[in-house]
């Protein structure tokens, strides 16, 4: 009889084949973390690359329908899917994106825990709020989910998603899990590496292109000032080659001046200031040396020292490279050849000085000929005026008519010598005005007085009219009465018949003054010349149309001395616009009442100027002239009118003549204040009781301006321009004699 004996082995078998499931599925989730180890998408750093094998590798290892890896927005407001890849459909998508706001309990706890194993994800209260807008859309029954750390920040998740039956995820597969989401934070990690390394690369690739290409030389000099690197140009600079310079002392090749050592220490200093540490080369420096050190950087011109022994003029910037803990570690020197530049400048200089010395002899030309000019001219238009007036007797028609044209023609030539010398002071920068308020309806009366007759001699129409509400204007006396008359004279020279008009207007910044007339008018072409001194428009040697070409350069000028302007408009044939606009500065207080006073001090000072006023008997005129001719003239006039004159013309005994004469007027030519022995004679003069209020009348070559007139010698009374015109004479006579 046999005994047979059975076990049932059927649970062991289970065990062992369950236990061999799980051997294989270890064996095969560490076969995959050692593939992804050994992958070479890893050490190329391309991101998505990596991703993509990730979640293929881990679906097919937990053998899921899907992986996807989610990072936060830079504002971690929510999760965005980078790669999610489909095992049924082998394609990889992105875009899906979780809002931490409409899920908060499973965005805590992919914070709070290694890994999310949720067995029935629609019901775990972690991961059960996604449940209708993502699992049961979708048909995921369970999920696997390892948040991702870099740095010890959670910056996304790795999430595994199952669909069918209910899947009940093991320790294993949640460590494999929790491996995968490493690999991605080392795939981030190199991606971020490789990235800062490429732009690493591309900067110095640019920098490398930039130092070899340009065109200013370059150099790298370490601390001790050895040239480290360079670049063509400045090999070229210096006349070496690359290798010839490196580690040579790069002050060797470049002219020091006194105080570039302390530049250069000052330079490191301040990069020391910067890095919050104290440079060794700390030192005290002064003000200069601060304003040389501009923003890091030193700014110089040198000379550098060629390979051939020349010298080339450079501008040298140098700055400092510090290194990674901020303590200077190199020079950087960018140096430009200015070699050219320097040559010019020499040039310019030398022309410069050439020019000024030019303007200065044509400044010193012009006063001597204005002297020497003025001197005949004295002789001639006085002499003619005493034989206009027969002081020496009567004249026929004939006479009379000669003696007009030799007077004309020296008040010509007088107006002529005028313009040169005040268009020379205004370009010399010299001209000062003395802006003051000014009457408008004053200002067109005299300057339609003055060329009226001119007018009427050619049956012109002459018309102003002001159209202002303040009859005010702010300029310079002198200077705008001559600024109108040229611009009337100049429109009534040019229009042979018609009308010439004046109209006066107030703009929004100032006045305008406009000059038009109906002559010949101006090709537009022609613009450009017209106001450039000594340029005509007719030019030719048989011209129609008399005159200097000054005028209009001129005015133009001393209306831009005033702020303002002149510009022209005009038609060909039809006739010109010339309009000069004054802006209206606000005058001082103290100004304003310093000319109101003037005003109220002239209330009822009136002169009526007549060729012969009514001469007191028994004055006596002392005349200290040295010039011949203007004496003879003075006194021979003064005479005929009934005065006794003393002629003084040098200073020899000067003070024993005057003090034996006690005299009523005194001329004096302000030549001789030149000469100190007469200047301190006549102080000395005035300091007499006799003489105390003798009044003093100062002749002089140009109309002073009124600070001038304050300063005229011998606390003089008046003055008196050469050539001297008989009304001006008899006004002054009537003024300190009657």
């Amino acid at each position: 009889m046999q005994v047979v004996s059975a076990r049932d082995i059927t649970e062991q078998n289970q065990s062992q084949e369950a236990l061999q499931i799980r051997e294989n599925s270890r064996r095969k989730q560490s076969q995959t973390l050692v593939q992804l180890a050994r992958s070479k998408t890893f050490q190329q750093g391309n991101l998505n690359a990596v991703l993509r094998e990730i979640t293929e590798t881990a679906a097919q290892t937990l053998l899921v329908k899907r992986v996807g890896v989610w990072l936060y927005n830079e504002e971690r407001s929510k999760i965005e899917c980078i790669d999610l890849y489909d095992v049924n459909t082998k394609e990889h998508s992105f875009g899906n994106s979780l809002s931490q706001e409409n899920y908060p309990a499973y965005f805590q706890a992919l914070e709070e825990e290694r890994t999310i194993a949720a067995n029935d994800a629609r019901n775990d209260t972690r991961t059960q709020e996604l449940s209708q807008p993502y699992l049961c859309v979708l048909g995921i029954t369970s999920l696997l989910d390892a948040p991702i750390w870099l740095e010890g920040r959670l910056v996304g998740v790795v999430c595994h998603e199952h669909i069918g039956e209910l899947r009940e995820w093991t320790l294993e597969e949640e460590t494999f899990a929790g491996s995968i989401a490493d690999f991605v934070t080392l795939a981030i990690e190199a991606s971020e590496r490789n990235m800062v390394q490429e732009a690493l690369r591309q900067s110095e690739a640019k920098f490398r292109a930039i130092f070899e290409r340009s065109s200013i030389g370059i150099g790298l000099i370490d601390m001790k000032a050895q040239i480290v690197d360079t670049n063509p140009v400045m090999c070229e600079i210096l006349g070496y080659s690359r290798e010839e310079l490196y580690g040579k002392r790069f002050t060797d090749y470049i002219s020091t001046q006194k105080g570039d050592l302390k530049l250069y220490k000052q330079l490191v200093s301040e990069i020391g200031k910067n890095s919050g540490k104290t440079s060794r080369f700390a030192f005290p420096v002064s003000q200069l040396e601060e304003q040389a050190v501009d923003k890091h950087r030193i700014e110089m011109e040198r000379r550098c020292l060629h390979k051939d022994g020349s010298l080339v003029w450079t501008h040298i910037s140098v700055s400092v490279i510090p290194d990674s803990n901020g303590e200077p570690e190199f020079f950087l020197a960018m140096i430009e050849d200015i070699t050219e530049r320097k040559e010019t400048e020499l040039k310019l200089r030398a022309s410069q000085e050439a020019a000024e010395a030019a303007s200065r002899a044509k400044s010193e030309f012009l006063a001597t000929m204005s002297h020497e000019l003025r001197t005949p001219l004295n002789a001639i238009m006085g002499l003619s005026q005493l034989l206009q007036q027969e002081v020496v007797g009567s004249l026929n028609e004939k006479q009379n008519e000669y003696v007009s044209c030799i007077y004309s023609s020296g008040e010509h030539l007088l107006a002529l010598i005028n313009d040169i010398l005040d268009l020379s002071k205004v370009e010399a920068g010299k001209e000062e005005l003395l802006l003051s308020p000014l009457p408008v309806s004053d200002l067109c009366n005299y300057a339609i007085w003055t060329v009226r007759d001119r007018a009427s001699e050619k049956g012109l129409k002459l018309t102003y009219k002001i159209d202002l509400q303040e009859d005010i204007c702010i300029a310079d006396e002198r200077r705008i009465k001559q600024m109108l008359l040229n611009l009337l004279t100049n429109a009534i020279k040019f229009t042979p018949a018609g009308d010439v008009s004046l109209v006066v207007k107030k703009v929004p910044q100032g006045i305008t003054f406009t000059v038009s007339d109906t002559g010949i008018g101006i090709d537009p072409n022609q613009f450009q010349f017209l106001f450039e001194p000594f340029k005509q428009l007719d030019s030719q040697l048989n011209r129609q149309y008399e005159g200097t070409g000054l005028g209009l350069a001129l005015t133009r000028k001393l209306a831009r001395l005033h702020g303002g302007d002149l510009t022209v408009t005009s038609t060909l044939g039809e006739g010109s616009q010339f309009t000069l606009f004054l802006p209206n500065p606000v005058l001082s207080k103290a100004v304003e009442n310093e000319k109101h006073e003037e005003d109220q001090g002239d209330e009822g000072e009136e002169f009526t100027l007549s060729s012969s006023p009514d001469i007191p008997k028994n004055k006596t005129i002392l005349l200290i002239e040295e010039e011949e001719k203007t004496a003879t003239v003075l006194q021979d006039y003064l005479q005929s009118i009934g005065y006794k004159v003393k002629w003084i013309d040098n200073e020899n005994d000067f003070l024993n003549q005057v003090q034996s004469l006690q005299a009523d007027l005194v001329f004096f030519d302000l030549q001789l204040t030149k000469k100190t022995s007469i200047l301190n004679l006549l102080n000395l003069l005035r300091q007499k009781p006799s003489w105390k209020d003798t009044p003093i009348v100062i002749m002089t070559l140009n109309e002073p301006i009124e600070k001038e007139i304050n300063k005229l010698p011998g606390s003089a009374n008046d003055y008196l321009v050469k050539p001297i015109r008989t009304v001006h004479l008899e006004s002054l006579l009537m003024r300190y004699l009657s």
